[in-house]
């Protein structure tokens, strides 16, 4: 795990804050869950190829392409 700061609203710390004093957990693990259902909604297949490349100048192309194809669609372009 990797230990972060974040600043939040004071009524929003409030509350969150309550929440888990009542359902006995951390506030971490309520922000955790809620970053991973963000997460789950809101990443798309660019991101998704972003997050699964590792090499820098293939992390560069693929950010600075205008165009952007699924890997799907292309396997199947491609015949694969």
């Amino acid at each position: 795990m990797k230990r972060v700061n974040i600043i939040l609203e004071s009524e929003l710390y409030d509350r969150a804050r309550t929440v888990a004093f009542v359902k006995r957990k951390s506030l971490s693990e309520i922000v955790r869950n809620a970053l991973k259902q963000w997460l789950a909604i809101n990443v798309d297949p660019k991101v998704e190829l972003l997050l699964s490349e590792t090499e820098e100048n293939k992390l560069l192309k693929i950010l600075e392409s205008e165009e952007f194809v699924a890997s799907d669609k292309a396997k199947k372009s491609l015949g694969l």
